[in-house]
């Protein structure tokens, strides 16, 4: 399983930029599919975004579930996030990230992560 992310870039306060991380390779029907963020030198961990899971819909964190939306579109086998409203401290490396569940194992897989710059 791989996922390869895209789509960011340098975008002004209030602006909108989305991400898309397409999937290649074989997945459970039991998986969740999201976004993480990490700003490079301030935090330790990915911060949790958001994500879809299967047979339990979409779950954010509250700091931006008024302004984000992460979709699934399963033909394509891709994932996006529309960030709207996006504020200097969106500035962050994005992750797409997959949960995959088989036989009660959970597997995780990342994309390389795309940056997103909020500057005027």
């Amino acid at each position: 399983v791989q996922l390869q992310a895209s789509g960011g870039g340098l975008v002004q306060p209030g602006g909108s930029l989305k991400l898309s991380c397409e999937l290649s390779g074989n997945i459970s029907t039991n998986h969740a599919l999201g976004w993480y963020r990490q700003i490079p030198g301030k935090q330790r961990e990915r911060e949790y975004l958001a994500d879809v899971r299967s047979g339990a819909g979409t779950k954010y964190t509250e700091s931006v579930k008024d302004r984000f939306t992460v979709a699934v579109d399963n033909a394509k086998r891709m994932v996006f996030l529309q960030m709207n409203s996006l504020k200097v401290e969106d500035t962050a490396v994005y992750f797409c990230h997959l949960v995959n569940v088989v036989d009660g194992r959970w597997d995780r897989y990342w994309g390389q992560g795309t940056q997103v710059t909020v500057s005027s």
